[in-house]
């Protein structure tokens, strides 16, 4: 009985998919169709077709995950201990310093190779 429900979940599934791909074309096609239009129609509808595409995939079993691991996903940016302005300057400024040393130790890398480049080329 299980299996049996899996498999009509699963063109369930499959019709959905199947009808946000066909609203999307659709919109696509009469974006194009209706080129003559103001744009703010056009516009307006895509969102439309495209709220409704978003809904319809959110009905279906990838759709009904992608939304729990957005609200899991929330829920751990909640626990994230953001630096603060003092830690994020002294940050930035050891980067800078860091990225300067070795500009300059490039710098002079460079620099001494050319010298003896020239030495052996003349």
């Amino acid at each position: 009985m299980n299996a049996n429900a899996e498999t009509s979940s699963g063109a369930l599934n499959g019709i959905k998919w199947l009808v946000v791909v066909v609203l999307m074309g659709a919109a696509i096609f009469a974006n194009g169709y209706y080129a003559e239009m103001p744009l703010i129609y056009r516009v307006l509808g895509m969102v439309v077709v495209s709220v409704v595409a978003l809904f319809v995939a959110s009905t279906t079993e990838q759709g009904g995950s992608l939304l729990q691991l957005m609200k899991e996903s929330r829920t751990e940016i909640r626990k994230v201990i953001w630096p603060t302005h003092q830690e994020t300057m002294q940050t930035t400024l050891i980067v800078v310093a860091a990225v300067l040393i070795m500009a300059l130790l490039l710098w002079g890398l460079d620099s001494l190779l050319g010298w003896i480049a020239s030495l052996i080329i003349g």
